[in-house]
């Protein structure tokens, strides 16, 4: 499409960001993307996602859209190219089903084994590892969540890919090991080396950096 104007608010940490530069990327999609300072939102964004006020917001020729998986399926609705979501109706029925529980299920259950207090933490890791269980099982046989190539999951997975072992670095700690999932830690390795991915992702040194910093303003407050 010619003429057009594509902008993505974002912030390089975010995995949510960066799902969205992964589906306009694997498109071949140009757009501006504009850093946002998540403690001081700009007018823009506010303007744009006057709900939830949070970032990611795709601007498409004006109109925004926002939250990530919605953004996802709108790149793969409105350009033609790579298909980040599958053509048959229950296979992409299927996808929409792990990236929600990816979302719902997932990342809040592994976020809060990674940033809990002490008393919370025999809990909270039990079910982080209840999770991880169910993705190693739906990964078994598997390179990636969508088979032989990235899909929509996949996109949505990127806190599995790399921020997750990113998160555990800053921490100092071990969740998931490779003995107890190897599917994962497989998946894990292949992300990383994909070349619809690995050229987008944020460095791993600045992000364990960023993620650092702020244990350790957690720590002095």
């Amino acid at each position: 499409m010619a003429n057009e104007e594509v902008k993505l608010l974002g912030a390089w940490a975010s995995p949510f960001s960066c799902r969205v530069e992964n589906a306009l990327k694997l498109k071949g999609v140009k757009y501006e993307f504009i850093e946002e300072d998540l403690q001081n939102k700009s007018p823009l964004l506010l303007q744009s996602n006057p709900v939830h006020k949070k970032i990611p917001v795709l601007i498409h020729n004006g109109k925004p859209i926002a939250e990530s998986l919605v953004i996802i399926e709108y790149i793969d609705e409105t350009w033609d190219g790579y298909p980040i979501l599958p053509k048959d109706p229950y296979e992409r029925a299927v996808a929409r089903f792990w990236a929600k529980f990816l979302d719902e299920k997932c990342l809040p259950a592994l976020w809060k084994a990674c940033w809990c207090t002490e008393e919370e933490k025999e809990k909270n890791v039990e079910e982080a590892l209840g999770v991880l269980k169910i993705l190693e099982n739906e990964l078994k046989n598997k390179k990636f969540f969508g088979g032989n190539t990235i899909n929509m999951v996949d996109i949505a997975a990127n806190f599995i890919g790399y921020w997750f072992g990113v998160v555990q670095e800053a921490l100092g700690i071990k969740l998931a090991n490779a003995e107890s999932f190897p599917a994962l830690h497989n998946y894990m390795n292949e992300y990383v080396k994909c070349s619809h991915i690995k050229e987008h992702l944020p460095p791993r040194e600045k992000l364990v950096g960023f993620f650092r910093a702020r244990v350790q303003a957690t720590s002095s407050s």
